[in-house]
């Protein structure tokens, strides 16, 4: 069984950083990608970024290109998403997705961006 772990959310005033951090455990085998979602009070879940885990091919939404960068650890099997100049509307709960055999989701993070 897979399980998913996130870390880094939090309170951060817009034009900030966060780095958001998952990491994957128990029986990984042959790990297609790992991504993020997101989703705002009030609105449905959205895709966010997306890694590929053998050429590391790289996939964004269109609000966030530009401001996030989707990373990867292989050997720690963990996937980062560095968020900078931050927006309100980038306020929501984060969710890690992994795709392998099976999908797996994290237990999400919540991001708050305000002054």
């Amino acid at each position: 069984q897979v399980q998913l772990v996130e870390s880094g959310g939090g309170l951060v005033q817009p034009g900030g950083s966060l780095r958001l951090s998952c990491a994957a455990s128990g029986s990984v085998f042959s790990i297609s990608a790992m991504g993020w979602y997101r989703q705002a009070p009030g609105k449905e879940r959205e895709f966010v970024a997306a890694i590929t885990w053998s050429g590391g091919n790289t996939y964004y939404a269109d609000s966030v290109k530009g401001r996030f960068t989707i990373s990867r650890d292989n050997a720690k099997n963990t996937v980062y998403l560095q968020m900078n100049s931050l927006k309100p509307e980038d306020t929501a709960v984060y969710y890690c997705n992994l795709v392998a055999a099976v999908e797996v989701w994290g237990q999400g993070t919540l991001v708050t961006v305000s002054s």
